[in-house]
């Protein structure tokens, strides 16, 4: 997945003559794709998820290097991979990234699916946090409330289902993280050009994690028939197709109606969780699910009231 906006941010306009209908369905498109993924893992459980997540990473950087040839966009790959602060920042990235796919694959194949929503669902929890802990932000009185709520959403979760959501918070905060030093790079790194340097990165561990799990229970990809080597090879494109309609949409659409678009992906995991493949929803994860999504509720009536302010302002100015 690729980091939504901060909630607390103020809307932002669209980019000027582009079509915000287009946009929408750009945008929609990379979430539900989002939503379905745990589908696709599943579907690939014979295989570790460790070496799910090795052949994710080789063959992410196939697809993008295919990508790269086919829009000739080499050189200004090259001009940032020359760039030593850009290539820091993506290897700090790419280790965080790292991190998210494979306790999402782990969750996915052990049946953790709706623990793993949830993590997406606090996520944008997250990143008001690092707001005020990394970059000193004060956050307005609404913003503090719905901190709280998921405070106490998180603690009724872990007392109620008798264990920490440690898959929860391991995938929403790697994945806040990673959004907030991604901003560190701005508009300079495109989705393409990011996703092939902070998999370049990650080369040297899936190298050593399929070489790993090769000498101890082997590969899977030219075991298990053809449907799961397609599937295998198929990992590139379902990793990058998404972020592709991402970028495009965050190009055509307000940061208000793009960070509305974010809870599709989690509503969609939820409901793969607990319809498709059965997992338990007992009273307390519906109490700790009700308190996120009253959080999640507020931040977004904040930050959609938080950015009227200055529109206002600026009309009765003209």
């Amino acid at each position: 997945m690729t980091p939504p906006p901060a909630p607390g941010a103020p809307a932002q306009p669209a980019e000027a003559g582009a079509g915000s209908g287009a946009g929408l369905l750009f945008a929609i498109g990379a979430y539900v794709l989002w939503g379905f993924l745990p589908v696709y893992f599943v579907l690939l459980s014979v295989a570790s998820a460790f070496e799910i997540v090795g052949w994710r990473i080789l063959f992410s950087l196939v697809f993008c290097a295919l990508l790269i040839t086919a829009t000739r966009a080499w050189r200004p790959l090259m001009a940032l991979a020359r760039d030593r602060r850009v290539m820091l920042t993506l290897a700090g990235a790419g280790a965080l990234i790292y991190v998210n796919w494979q306790v999402y694959v782990l969750a996915s194949t052990t049946g953790h699916i709706v623990e793993a929503s949830l993590g997406y669902f606090i996520n944008p929890i997250v990143t008001v946090l690092l707001g005020v802990i990394v970059l000193r932000e004060r956050l307005r009185r609404w913003q503090w409330v719905a901190v709280g709520v998921s405070f106490a959403a998180v603690l009724v979760i872990a007392i109620g289902y008798g264990q920490f959501p440690w898959i929860s918070l391991a995938l929403a905060g790697s994945f806040g993280v990673y959004g907030f030093i991604k901003k560190r790079v701005g508009g300079r790194v495109d989705a393409v050009s990011g996703l092939t340097l902070e998999t370049m990165w990650l080369v040297p561990v899936a190298v050593v994690q399929l070489f790993v799990v090769n000498g101890v229970v082997g590969l899977t990809i030219a075991s298990e028939g053809a449907g799961h080597t397609l599937l295998l090879l198929a990992a590139g494109a379902v990793t990058a197709v998404p972020l592709l309609f991402f970028a495009a949409g965050a190009r055509r659409l307000s940061l208000t109606v793009l960070g509305l678009t974010q809870y599709f992906a989690p509503v969609l995991q939820l409901l793969v969780g607990v319809v498709i493949m059965h997992e338990p929803m007992p009273l307390e994860r519906w109490i700790g699910f009700g308190l996120v999504w009253i959080a999640l509720a507020i931040l977004t009536i904040d930050m959609i009231v938080a950015g009227r302010g200055p529109r206002r302002a600026s009309l009765e100015r003209v």
